[in-house]
């Protein structure tokens, strides 16, 4: 069955892969995503301190989950886990 992934499922992505830190072309590949649609969740994930920034070197950026992130993403995983009991 080919479908579009939701949001949520993207987000859930992201967060799994940044789990130990990872640069945005990490981030795009691993995820498969363009570069407008990672510009668009990064920006989301750091306004709801989901991941935060963390400078590296100049001009390499890596980005890590928070506290917060890392919850968001085991209720993500509880409620997939429950939809595909379900399904």
């Amino acid at each position: 069955m080919n479908r579009r992934r939701s949001n949520i499922e993207i987000i859930a992505e992201m967060l799994k892969v940044g789990a130990n830190g990872a640069g945005k072309t990490e981030l795009m590949y691993t995820v498969n995503m363009s570069y407008a649609q990672l510009q668009k969740y990064l920006k989301f994930l750091l306004s709801n301190d989901l991941i935060h920034k963390v400078e590296v070197g100049n001009p390499s950026v890596r980005y890590h989950v928070t506290e917060k992130g890392a919850e968001l993403l085991k209720s993500i995983d509880a409620v997939m886990e429950i939809l595909e009991i379900e399904v």
